[in-house]
């Protein structure tokens, strides 16, 4: 420094203090900046919120905290599992089949051996009653539109219904009766066309406008007990016949298409409403088979609980689910590609289950059985009826969430599956557990003590299933 004048070092100072000077402007301040909307309550009686870090470092005991949600979500399900809803009684025998509004949750109809009555099920009460046939109504549907409704009975007629009751002063008349040669055992409408099918001691396809089949499917068979068309290949048919077999058919061919011969008889049948090759069928050795009718060798599922034969099935409008109705007294609530059921309903009254049907808006399940009485259920046994507040919707979802993240794990797989059912069912379920095991048993040994080969796997699948005829 002491080489440099003076002008030249007051340079140099200036030349610094301006750089500095520079420096100090570019550089970035931060500032806190807070929303009120974030933090600050609108009124006392809203809840504080509180910021939430999801940095998993932070939060040491997560997986143990959620794990507790998760029993407590699952002891609580089971504690508000009240899924019956109301009984419809009004009729004076047996229920023998029910039949779904296409157009209003509200309707349904149902028929027995006194005739037959029309239900509002928003006012749990019955709005209309008619004597439809002499004997028992074997089978009911209602039109497409939902303006009319058909009816088989033992008197050997189909009659067609209005489905608005006639006013003061007015005879209950049906719109067309056809006269057939046999007694028919059940009836399915088209979902677009003006055309239904019968079956009895053949199977039969009708136009409205005619008094005569217009095509006549049989095939070396004495009777059959159900036929249902399928929603969504609309020419496709099945039937379920007294040789055990389910016979399928195209409404555009001559003759059947094919059928498959099964140990047991199967009751009924009905096809999945998503997936337009699958159906399901209900049999009388306790089970149900799901069916692929491209592949009819074997069934893809065979779902077992039941203690008894099944009598009925029915699809949830989702496809995800069905409900079966069985000679035990109990119905079951199926996921379609499951092995065992995921709820048993029933009562100390509740006799045989005749007849099953599943609402269109995937809420409700309707169920008819012998002592005369029609019973609601709830489809999803605990969920809370009427309008849920945001709050209480995302609480729900949450604890789903929760549920299926720890489902495997013991506890909570043990008090989801834990259901209490009559002494009678328990006992039975246990006897037939033996019985399956002393089978397994057998066939094990015989195998072991027999020349290798000689006695092939047969898996449960293809247990139950004779030939299939093309």
């Amino acid at each position: 420094r002491g080489m440099l004048s003076d002008s030249r070092v007051f340079d140099a100072y200036e030349n610094r203090k301006s750089k500095s000077f520079i420096h100090i402007h570019a550089m970035k301040v931060k500032v806190l900046s807070r929303n009120p909307d974030d933090y600050v309550r609108e009124t006392k009686l809203d809840i504080q919120r509180v910021p939430r870090n999801y940095d998993p470092s932070l939060h040491p005991f997560e997986v143990p905290r959620e794990y507790t949600r998760a029993l407590n979500a699952t002891k609580l399900e089971r504690v508000f599992a009240k899924p019956f809803l109301a009984s419809l009684d009004g009729h004076r025998d047996g229920v023998n089949c029910m039949a779904k509004h296409p157009k209003s949750l509200s309707t349904m109809l149902s028929g027995s051996c006194d005739g037959e009555v029309v239900w509002n099920l928003t006012k749990r009460e019955c709005v209309r009653t008619l004597q439809a046939h002499e004997g028992f109504v074997r089978g009911m549907v209602v039109r497409f539109c939902g303006t009319s409704f058909f009816t088989v009975g033992d008197d050997k007629t189909i009659k067609q219904w209005k489905m608005e009751t006639p006013g003061y002063g007015e005879e209950e008349e049906p719109l067309n009766t056809i006269l057939g040669k046999s007694v028919f055992t059940s009836i399915d409408h088209h979902q677009k066309e003006g055309v239904f099918v019968t079956c009895g001691q053949q199977v039969d396809i009708w136009d409205e406008q005619r008094s005569s089949p217009i095509r006549s499917f049989s095939w070396g068979v004495d009777s059959f007990s159900c036929v249902r068309f399928n929603p969504v290949e609309t020419e496709l048919l099945a039937s379920c016949a007294s040789d055990r077999s389910i016979v399928l058919y195209d409404m555009r061919e001559a003759t059947p298409l094919k059928k498959v011969i099964m140990n047991m008889r199967s009751n009924t049948l009905c096809w999945n409403p998503m997936e337009a090759y699958n159906f399901t069928c209900s049999n009388e050795d306790y089970n149900l088979y799901t069916y692929d009718m491209r592949y009819l060798d074997r069934p893809f599922t065979v779902h077992m609980d039941h203690v008894s034969a099944v009598l009925d099935v029915d699809y949830s409008p989702t496809g995800k689910e069905f409900v079966s109705a069985s000679f035990d007294k109990t119905i079951r609530i199926f996921p379609k590609d499951s092995g065992h059921s995921r709820d048993v309903y029933h009562t100390k009254r509740m006799q045989h289950v005749i007849s099953i049907k599943w609402s269109s808006d995937n809420k409700y399940i309707l169920s008819a059985s012998d002592e005369m009485n029609i019973r609601l259920w709830k489809a999803n046994a605990a969920e809370k009826l009427g309008l849920l507040a945001p709050r209480e919707k995302a609480a729900v979802n949450y604890s789903q969430k929760l549920k299926e993240k720890f489902q495997h794990h013991p506890q909570i797989c043990r008090i989801s599956r834990h259901r209490h059912l009559p002494k009678s069912i328990y006992s039975q379920t246990k006897e037939l557990r033996v019985m399956k095991e002393a089978r397994r048993r057998k066939e094990r040994n015989v195998r072991k003590h027999s020349k290798p080969g000689s006695m092939p796997v047969v898996t449960e699948k293809e247990k139950h299933v004779v030939t299939v005829v093309k």
